[in-house]
């Protein structure tokens, strides 16, 4: 497995300057990027048929040296530790929450994160307050670590609203249903702050069945063109609803970048750690000029692709328990454990504080008001228009009608 950057330009961006990774390796491949390559073949998370990967926890919850990617996460405390592993258990516990509710008809739809939490967690928390995310419709993780409330993103799938929150107070786009559009709106971001002199950077989330929509291939030519400081992040999940990544694509997901002239890497998507410092690495190589990168989490989707969906239907029982072996937050917390960094007062208390967001959940969605049924028809147009004035006045006459049916007229 080889993670390289084919990008032989110099960026492009009005500000920053190479990292000490890259300086003088124009036209050729950064020290970042051969150190990738030969961190992802000698990583010890591949047995037999599955695939090579970066990872510094086994699925055990062993530590893992790592040289080129342990600098990234050096100077992480046992209370960061505690910390991510928190925000996995409290974010699946809501996750788990919102199925039970749209299972209850308080939620239309409910697209779970189950199994993908470190992936999000981890590549969450590798960003900084000035970056700016763009998501899909599933990171609940991503946005719990931006500090976006909960429940605001049961409104749209209770239909109560349209988002819930304000992107720019968290720099957290609203979720995006149109399947991987959002790739081409974080690149056009990224495109503008850099030609603004910003050094922050932009990351968009996606996943493997995105990935063969055109609109994500757009965005990383057009990323890689403009040398736009933008992390394209798949959490590769192995299936596209029913459709598994087999038969989305003929070599490995992260190889697809060097056909655009930017690195990729594939790291393990059950591995908080790893997930944290590749993603770190990445957003470094955007903020420093060195343009694009792709990050495939290689990772399992547990449950449902929503809840309208039965995965029984497509895939063996088999598959998710084998699966199951690797989860996330059992690993971190067997790493936990082993270095005497968690003891059963911690558990116990995050066990509390999770049966607390629980009950929270429950009481803010029931109590929503419901919507404005006229709101739709604003905003539509900047300064108005003759035939959203004609809608609504047929729509008021609609909703007139079933007052006058109730009183017999």
């Amino acid at each position: 497995m080889t993670v390289e950057s084919t990008a032989g330009r110099k960026p492009r961006r009005s500000a920053g300057t190479k990292s000490a990774a890259s300086a003088g390796t124009t036209g050729t491949k950064s020290a970042a990027s051969r150190s990738a390559g030969a961190a992802a073949k000698r990583s010890p998370g591949a047995t037999g048929g599955e695939p090579e990967l970066i990872q510094l926890l086994t699925p055990e919850g062993k530590r893992v040296k790592d040289a080129t990617y342990d600098p990234y996460v050096a100077d992480i405390t046992p209370d960061d530790l505690r910390g991510l592993y928190r925000d996995m258990v409290l974010s699946r516990r809501f996750d788990a929450e919102a199925t039970s509710l749209q299972r209850q008809g308080e939620l239309g739809l409910w697209a779970s994160m189950l199994g993908q939490e470190a992936a999000q967690i981890g590549s969450g928390r590798a960003t900084r307050d000035d970056d700016y995310v763009f998501p899909t419709y599933r990171e609940h993780g991503v946005a719990w670590c931006r500090g976006v409330d909960p429940t605001n993103l049961l409104g749209m799938f209770r239909g109560v609203n349209n988002g819930g929150w304000d992107p720019n107070g968290n720099n957290f786009h609203l979720y995006t249903i149109v399947i991987g559009s959002q790739t081409l709106h974080a690149t056009g971001y990224a495109m503008g702050i850099a030609k603004d002199g910003a050094d922050s950077a932009v990351i968009a989330y996606f996943g493997d069945g995105a990935s063969s929509q055109g609109d994500v291939l757009e965005a990383f030519n057009f990323g890689a063109v403009y040398n736009a400081p933008v992390v394209f992040f798949c959490q590769n999940n192995q299936w596209a609803i029913s459709e598994p990544t087999e038969r989305q694509m003929r070599v490995p997901l992260y190889q697809r970048a060097q056909g655009f002239g930017f690195p990729g890497v594939r790291v393990d998507g059950n591995d908080v750690l790893a997930c944290l410092a590749v993603t770190k690495w990445a957003l470094e190589r955007a903020r420093s000029g060195e343009g694009p990168t792709l990050v495939e989490a290689y990772t399992y989707r547990m449950g449902a692709h929503t809840t309208s969906d039965d995965p029984t239907k497509y895939r063996a029982d088999e598959e998710r328990e084998a699966w199951e072996a690797k989860d996330p937050i059992l690993r971190l917390r067997a790493y936990l454990e082993a270095a005497g960094h968690a003891d059963e007062t911690f558990f116990a208390e995050l066990e509390t504080e999770s049966e607390a967001l629980g009950k929270r959940v429950r009481e803010v969605v029931r109590a929503m008001p419901d919507p404005d049924k006229f709101a739709i028809f604003e905003n539509v147009y900047a300064d108005g228009h003759a035939l959203v004035d004609e809608e609504r006045a047929q729509f008021a006459a609609y909703q007139a009608s079933f007052a006058d049916a109730a009183e017999g007229k």
